[in-house]
């Protein structure tokens, strides 16, 4: 196996690649040390080729590649599409379009909840991926054989599980399915990392609105210093030492060296001198210019319809061979309890269809659950 190390030869694979209408993709990166992840290696297939290019070559422009991958002409599979297309995000301002993702694929047809890439092979193709490389060093030269083999092997394979999953698509009617949840995954809402709404990848429960407002604030500034340093968020500051800073909102420096999380002597680093500040800042704020964190309210007898939401969820999974959690979340089931128009992906497009409208029905009594030889039904109600 040759790897690509030039420009010139990267561009001579793209442009054979771009004569087919697919080409399938995977990327080998790191990101242990760095904010962004850092691209060591990526692989494409075609019908007839597969390469694999070495994106740390010295004077290597990927130009190609992404002009590859900004084709409207291909399609462009992925696995788990979401963090490959963060990297092409970040080095080039694009997002791949068209693109097919095979787990989301998977799901749709029923082989699992957030289905792996060895297990979707093992499936489809009964060939067995040898895992010892998954968290090798990718950034040690030169690349192994094994290493080669490795990431070459991504990539065939995917040219067989794309190929059988849009057959099985096609056959149950369910390709439209798909292409929804493509357009999110291609949405650049998606990959924009705005450092005022950094708070919300923290899932904290918050309850009152100067924890928000403290939440709010100690985030972005953790966002952006990370961002700064190149360095991962955690390296600034843990998840749980934000949380615990929006809880206890402390205003002197004293007060943030008793939080028990804190690293020792953090308080005395230029750091721990400007929380304080962002805290009083923080609590300052007019609450009014705060998002809302107000739920809603729970429905009479709430938990008893989430429970029968859940076993129409189970059961409509079941019968139609699609994996729960990518018809509903919890989430969005304590939603609906709540309010028979939440904003929800379960009450739209062909969630809706396939489940949503049930879930209503259920809830307005026009719908019963009953059990007919062993099975969970539904059964309608005058």
């Amino acid at each position: 196996m040759n790897i690509i190390t030039t420009t010139q030869q990267l561009a001579q694979a793209c442009e054979r690649l771009a004569r087919h209408p697919f080409v399938t993709v995977d990327t080998e990166f790191l990101r242990e040390s760095t904010y962004y992840p850092q691209l060591c290696v990526l692989q494409m297939a075609g019908p007839d080729e597969a390469v694999v290019v070495d994106a740390l070559a010295e004077g290597l422009d990927l130009a190609a590649f992404f002009a590859l991958m900004a084709n409207e002409t291909i399609v462009k599979v992925f696995h788990a599409a979401r963090q490959d297309i963060e990297i092409v995000w970040h080095r080039a301002g694009l997002i791949p379009h068209p693109i097919f993702d095979t787990q989301v694929a998977a799901m749709v047809l029923g082989y699992g909840d957030s289905v792996s890439y060895d297990q979707l092979v093992q499936r489809i193709t009964g060939d067995a991926i040898d895992k010892s490389h998954r968290f090798t060093d990718w950034t040690r030269r030169p690349l192994s054989k094994a290493q080669l083999d490795y990431a070459v092997s991504d990539v065939t394979h995917l040219r067989d599980i794309y190929h059988k999953l849009m057959s099985d698509l096609g056959r149950r009617g369910r390709t439209e399915w798909v292409s929804e949840e493509m357009d999110v995954l291609t949405s650049p809402d998606t990959y924009r990392l705005d450092p005022e709404n950094a708070w919300q990848r923290l899932r904290a429960r918050v309850r009152k609105p100067k924890e928000l407002a403290v939440l709010i604030e100690v985030a972005a500034w953790r966002e952006r210093e990370a961002k700064t340093r190149d360095v991962p968020r955690g390296r600034v500051l843990k998840d749980d030492l934000v949380v615990d800073i929006a809880m206890q909102a402390p205003i002197s420096v004293e007060k943030l060296a008793a939080l028990r999380a804190l690293p020792k002597g953090f308080e005395r680093s230029r750091w721990g001198q400007e929380i304080p500040e962002l805290v009083k800042r923080a609590l300052g704020r007019d609450p009014r210019t705060l998002p809302s964190i107000e739920r809603p309210k729970p429905a009479p007898n709430g938990s008893a319809i989430v429970e029968l939401l859940k076993v129409l969820l189970r059961m409509t999974a079941e019968q139609h061979g699609v994996a729960a959690k990518v018809i509903a979340t919890v989430d969005d089931l304590d939603r609906i309890a709540a309010d028979d128009k939440a904003d929800v992906p379960a009450l739209k497009g062909w969630r809706r269809d396939l489940f949503g409208e049930k879930a209503l029905s259920l809830k307005r009594g026009e719908l019963a659950l009953a059990i007919d030889r062993g099975r969970v039904t539904t059964v309608a109600r005058d």
